[in-house]
């Protein structure tokens, strides 16, 4: 499954903010339709006869599910995770939220930490989606280890001189820089792979 599921690709000459409004976009009409009642919620608990329970939209729907907590952050504040002036700052506040288990949240009025707590109460549900696929959940509790190791990396990448030029060049060569939306999206999309795979072979 492509971790890029609205067409085209991720890094386009329009730069990172399609990929924001794209994922937003998705996100609240399919929140609508939860709410219409026209969806099982979460995609997690599909069967096969449910409407929309193919491994694709199992998979498509649950990574949206962990994307609403950066959507429930105030002023719509996620799309700094794609702001290329604020990678760095973002990424160290990211590094220095303590994680925490927890999937309803209550935000701070910081942005930095508010979109870290958020970030990792997506991670936390995407392990709560797990079990309720039916995966071991041992596989997916080193995610926040594992991100927090990427976002480092990240960190260092674009506290580097240069990181501005690197990144043009990087999108010029068709390849993916380490901006940190595209990272919590492509984690996401990993772990919800693994969960629809695993809710599929179950049933």
């Amino acid at each position: 499954m492509n971790w890029w599921p609205f067409g085209g690709s991720s890094t386009t000459q329009d730069g990172p903010l399609p990929l924001a409004d794209d994922i937003e976009k998705s996100a609240r009409q399919y929140l609508d339709n939860v709410d219409s009642g026209k969806l099982v919620y979460p995609a997690s608990k599909r069967s096969a006869s449910d409407h929309a329970g193919d491994e694709q939209s199992i998979c498509d729907h649950t990574r949206l599910e962990a994307f609403r907590y950066l959507l429930s952050v105030p002023r719509r504040e996620f799309i700094l995770l794609a702001d290329l002036d604020q990678q760095a700052s973002l990424l160290e506040g990211y590094l220095r939220q303590l994680p925490h288990d927890r999937t309803v949240i209550e935000f701070t009025g910081n942005t930095s930490a508010d979109l870290a707590i958020a970030i990792i109460a997506g991670f936390n549900w995407l392990v709560q989606c797990a079990v309720q696929a039916g995966a071991d959940p041992k596989e997916f509790l080193g995610a926040l280890r594992n991100f927090r190791r990427v976002a480092s990396s990240a960190q260092k990448w674009w506290t580097a001189d240069g990181a501005k030029e690197r990144y043009t060049e990087m999108l010029a060569a068709k390849q993916e820089p380490p901006l940190f939306l595209n990272l919590v999206w492509a984690d996401y999309t990993r772990m919800a792979n693994e969960i629809a795979a695993a809710r599929v072979a179950r049933r």
